[in-house]
């Protein structure tokens, strides 16, 4: 009778509210007087909000410019390094490996499988989410959104409803920029009696809005209600756990290293990649100002200095300026070698990049991304699971975290959205959400390679010991430590079983009809020829192998009677 509850047409009017105190609107009862379990703990979550003690009897001050333009700074460096080209190529391969569109359909799929609720539930359930995708318009923003998401490390969603018919639902969904929005909890502390440790609860919670945004000085800002907005993060924080970094963060130091490292090498090849010449020229006895005077004569007329201009891509003639590239003309006096002019011979180890690759291979490890995909000519290979590398199964899991942690932004939306519907109440909501998946689309195929290798080896040993099923081994024994299924499985599959046996007894057939499973091909064998002494030592019996065994002994003797005669006659 629980599961029907949700059908019950009155319980929106009896169990749900909207309370417009904030700006936007509130679903269900304030939280001020709600039940909960006495602790010295504040409650929190991994949001990183400002938490603030509430019910002061003059107000409360909150000083939230200084995280604020902690996290406004941090986002700003965030997209900074996004526009690199190595940190781009990076979160390319993230980004187009968590979402795949194909086919034209959502890259995202609700999964209601597990759910204990009636099929009409769950098609509502299934008719709401397919909705909010297309207020997201997934389809043609889904890339990036996610792509936001990732490099900002927080996201938020404005999401406004008919005030006059909230029955309604959501109407719009807006984005809001994440360095004008912040997340504010007030926290209360009840006292006890004398000499007892108060306890603390989770007293209020809203954001804090500001157009301007608060890095400027004296700046304000709006309530507004929490289930007004959508918000998901990184689920990172940093060491005091108060902002929310991104997935970005941990490639600061080695992105800002390669930058360096890079310009240095620039700087390095354009200053020693030239040979320079040096010119020695003999002033004889002359003093010093006539020696520079003509000096300057001979350099006036051997010298010709092109340059490029990079802006108009014309070569002209320069001849005010002097750069690091020019030769060198040096005074010699009499009784030298005279007039020379030698070579000074530019770098020698101008080929060498270790160090470059070095810190790009660094800045990838940092972003969990394979080194591997640093090399654009490296090949992809589908086949065994024994070909899949670590690093990429580790990658496969990182992006599978980053799907979980993204689906919050569903989870929100659709819990907005069934809640003003009437779907389902808050408490019930809670219950199903467990029960609540998102499966996303793949064209990485590395897990099921390593599945069905897996599978092949099992199978392969279940031939192998059928035989001894009901000897040594029993049914269940197999099933469970063979073919390693769980107790659900091994339900589940009885009667998936049973259904097709009935099936099969309804079309008039029965499991002998069915063919025999093929046989499991046999392993490869390695081809060993060995020739005994005896077999050897036998005189051959094909006529034509017989001839050409005289043949060689002919030749080779031959050669041997060559051999002796050149050494008599020497």
């Amino acid at each position: 009778m629980q599961q029907w509850g949700l059908l019950r047409p009155h319980f929106f009017l009896e169990r749900t509210y909207m309370a417009i105190k904030l700006f936007g609107y509130k679903i269900g009862k304030d939280d001020v007087e709600s039940e909960q379990l006495k602790s010295f703990v504040t409650p929190t979550d991994d949001d990183a909000a400002v938490s603030i003690s509430g019910g002061g009897v003059y107000g409360t001050y909150m000083d939230l410019e200084g995280q604020i333009r902690s996290d406004a700074d941090l986002i700003k460096k965030y997209r900074e390094m996004a526009l690199q080209p190595e940190c781009d190529a990076a979160i390319e391969d993230i980004v187009n490996e968590a979402l795949v569109f194909e086919d034209g359909d959502y890259p995202v799929q609700i999964i209601l499988d597990k759910l204990q609720q009636p099929e009409s539930i769950k098609k509502k359930i299934r008719d709401e989410f397919y909705y909010i995708m297309k207020l997201l318009d997934f389809n043609n923003q889904g890339y990036d959104i996610f792509r936001r998401w990732y490099v900002d490390g927080r996201l938020y969603y404005h999401m406004l409803i008919d005030d006059k018919n909230p029955r309604a639902g959501l109407k719009e969904v807006r984005y809001i920029d994440p360095r004008k929005i912040r997340k504010v909890r007030e926290d209360k502390k009840q006292q006890n009696r004398p000499g007892t440790i108060d306890t603390a609860q989770k007293y209020h919670e809203y954001f804090m809005y500001s157009d301007k945004g608060f890095s400027r000085d004296g700046a304000q800002g709006i309530k507004i209600a929490v289930d007004a907005v959508c918000y998901a993060n990184s689920g990172i924080s940093d060491k005091e756990g108060k902002i929310i970094v991104s997935h970005l963060h941990k490639a600061i130091k080695p992105l800002n290293q390669l930058r360096m490292l890079e310009d240095a090498t620039v700087i390095y090849r354009i200053s020693r990649a030239p040979e320079r010449r040096i010119f020695y020229i003999d002033v004889g006895n002359l003093p010093k100002i006539k020696a520079e005077q003509y000096l300057r004569e001979i350099m006036q007329k051997y010298k010709n200095k092109l340059v490029y201009d990079a802006n108009t891509g014309e070569i002209r003639d320069d001849r005010r300026y002097q750069t690091m590239l020019e030769d060198f003309w040096l005074p010699r006096r009499e009784g030298g070698k005279g007039t020379e002019i030698t070579t000074l011979s530019g770098g020698q180890n101008l080929g060498e990049i270790d160090d470059v690759l070095y810190f790009q291979k660094k800045m990838f490890k940092s972003l969990n991304v394979p080194v591997s995909r640093l090399e654009s000519d490296s090949g992809f290979s589908l086949g065994r699971a024994s070909e899949i590398t670590r690093d990429e199964l580790k990658f496969g899991k990182f992006i599978a975290r980053l799907r979980l942690r993204f689906s919050i932004l569903f989870d929100k939306m659709l819990e907005t959205q069934l809640l003003l519907k009437g779907v389902c109440t808050r408490k019930e909501w809670e219950q199903m959400k467990e029960e609540i998946s998102y499966d996303y689309q793949s064209d990485s195929h590395f897990s099921e390679l390593k599945n069905a290798e897996l599978m092949k080896d099992r199978l392969s040993l279940l031939s192998d010991i059928d035989g001894y099923v009901g000897k040594y081994f029993s049914v269940k024994y197999i099933r469970t430590n063979i073919l390693h299924q769980s107790e659900d499985d091994i339900k589940q599959m009885d009667e998936e079983m049973e259904e097709d046996k009935a099936n099969m007894e309804e079309d008039g057939m029965s499991p002998e009809d069915l063919p025999p499973p093929p046989p499991p091909a046999p392993p490869p064998q390695q081809l060993v020829v060995s020739v005994k002494k005896e077999e050897a030592a036998r005189e051959i019996d094909d006529a034509d192998q017989r001839e050409l065994a005289k043949s060689m002994t002919a030749f080779f003797g031959t050669l041997v009677e060559e051999a002796k005669g050149d050494k008599e006659g020497n």
